[in-house]
């Protein structure tokens, strides 16, 4: 197991923890997102047993008790399970996540009140400097997906400026790629699919995916595997069509003809 950190984007940088263990002989990635800003936001947590690594590789980048913002998709071990952790070692960050996932979940789990945030919701992050050392203002915007692709509370974030969707779960796919690639990664994430099914409503799933992809994002940062960087729209649509021919209703759980479809094929 090794975590390394690179900038994916302008003042965002993706911390990444291989772990080969996990679906042999590929492995599989845990990716937390860091943005860089006046006030510091993190994107998933990583488990508690990943807190060490991850909080180490921040504070290369940042202080880490500069960090003011703890947020990610939604509640699971491997997106949350360090959040108190950081809260700890960050005396002025909050848990800023969608308002059903403070009401069924963070209000008892998280250690300091969390802040509710409602659909379409921005959160302001301050200015940074960018490359060229102009002053800009970096906002998030709550996007609620629920059941995309796991999870009643779950949902994404979109980093205005940069044009980034901090997607979670969606596009996993295994192995241990470059931080960022602009190569088709919806094959990657159909196998991915195929294996874990971990997409819990495809007609909602197929929505969302072509909802988010009038954003137009230029950076997909993807939870597990590679991010992608290039024409998000795109991709997002060619995921939502790929998983409604690969795992639509005439498909069984593991994507081939279900003979239930058809008793008399």
């Amino acid at each position: 197991m090794h975590t390394r950190i690179d900038e994916i984007g302008d003042r965002i940088y993706r911390v990444s923890t291989y772990v080969p263990e996990i679906a042999p002989p590929a492995g599989f990635t845990f990716n937390q997102f860091l943005v860089d800003a006046e006030e510091p936001l993190l994107f998933h947590t990583g488990m508690r047993a990943l807190f060490p690594a991850v909080s180490e590789a921040i504070g290369r980048v940042v202080p880490l008790e500069r960090l003011r913002w703890v947020t990610f998709g939604h509640v699971e071990a491997d997106e949350c399970g360090s959040m108190n952790e950081f809260l700890a070692a960050a005396p002025n960050a909050r848990v800023a996540h969608n308002t059903l996932g403070c009401l069924v979940s963070l209000n008892d789990l998280a250690d300091r009140p969390p802040v509710p945030m409602d659909d379409g919701e921005p959160l302001d992050l301050g200015d940074v400097l960018d490359l060229g050392g102009r002053r800009v203002r970096r906002r998030v915007r709550n996007l609620n997906t629920p059941h995309v692709p796991h999870g009643w509370e779950a949902r994404v974030l979109f980093e205005e400026q940069t044009r980034t969707l901090f997607c979670g779960d969606l596009f996993t796919h295994l192995g241990d790629g470059p931080p960022v690639t602009d190569g088709d990664l919806v094959e990657a994430a159909l196998e991915s699919e195929r294996l874990f099914r971990q997409t819990s409503c495809l007609t909602a799933a197929a929505t969302t995916l072509r909802a988010l992809a009038e954003l137009r994002p230029r950076t997909l940062a993807v939870m597990h595997g590679s991010s992608f960087h290039g024409d998000g729209a795109a991709a997002l649509n060619g995921l939502a069509d790929a998983l409604e021919q690969r795992f639509g209703p005439e498909t069984d759980f593991v994507g081939l003809p279900s003979v239930l479809a058809d008793p008399h094929p």
